[in-house]
């Protein structure tokens, strides 16, 4: 049975200081803009972070990871039945404007 890749870290509140800094302050303003807009529609994730898909510690040598970060991921956690349709029905309403 092949093994399953690993999944991706929270990032370190540190992260400013790593070379993936640009990165990460990139998912950290759309992972608030996306609750700030979840807000208004009357929406709330329970759990809304920043992950990357490299290891909690970046190793000092950029050359070990390829020379740079090459992204950030929004991790929308997990939520309730009733708030995935209230999601639904907030980006459906949206579509029909």
């Amino acid at each position: 049975m092949p093994s399953k890749p690993p999944l991706p870290r929270r990032t370190p509140q540190s992260a400013a200081f790593n070379s993936g800094a640009a990165k990460v302050k990139e998912a950290m303003d759309a992972r608030d803009a996306l609750a700030a807009a979840l807000t208004r529609a009357g929406i709330q994730l329970p759990a809304m972070d920043v992950r990357t898909p490299w290891a909690d510690t970046v190793r000092e040598d950029p050359s070990e990871h390829g020379g740079e970060i090459r992204y950030a991921l929004v991790h929308l956690g997990v939520c309730s039945a009733p708030v995935a349709h209230a999601l639904a029905t907030a980006i459906t309403n949206g579509l029909a404007r």
